[in-house]
């Protein structure tokens, strides 16, 4: 990758998703919606991998264009991927995942943010801290603030009477 390529790089994350046993429900879905964000622009896709972890512990780990597809989706996700997993990385992974669990690991670019952290860059400025509020926790919070309110309007209700 030249300089110039890398002066425009929007930024790259990773997800990792793991499917516990029992709960492996792949219908196609996942790949329709990762594929609706590159076609849209959104991302593009840097790396992608499945990782299986058997009973014991076991692990294969599989380039998403080494999967079989019926069509050409999954490779044309993956054209130019730069395998940028290491294994070393994928042992790390699994070390998380339970037995008999099957993960997808994608790192992808926000090519959304591009211009953006183009324009930082050229203005002079660095990132000096990011982070991502996982939407679980928004739920959980949101949830607590929900209860927090209905013991707080129960005791309203006591005082009054």
């Amino acid at each position: 990758m030249t300089d110039d390529e890398i002066q425009t790089l929007g930024p790259i994350d990773y997800v990792i998703i793991e499917f516990p046993p029992g709960e492996q429900n792949f219908s196609g879905e996942v790949i329709d919606e990762i594929r609706a964000l590159v076609d849209a622009g959104t991302i593009r896709v840097v790396d992608a991998i499945v990782i299986a972890k058997d009973e014991n512990g076991d692990i294969d780990a599989v380039e998403l264009s080494e999967l079989d597809s019926d069509d050409d989706t999954l490779g044309s996700l993956v054209e130019d991927v730069a395998d940028f997993l290491a294994e070393a990385d994928i042992a790390a992974l699994a070390e998380a995942m339970e037995p008999g669990s099957v993960a997808g690991a994608l790192v992808y670019e926000n090519v959304w943010a591009a211009p953006f952290a183009v324009a930082a860059r050229k203005a002079g400025g660095r990132l000096v801290a990011d982070g991502r509020i996982h939407s679980q926790d928004i739920a959980a919070a949101l949830e607590a603030d929900a209860e927090a309110d209905g013991e707080a309007e129960s005791e309203k209700q006591e005082v009054s009477e």
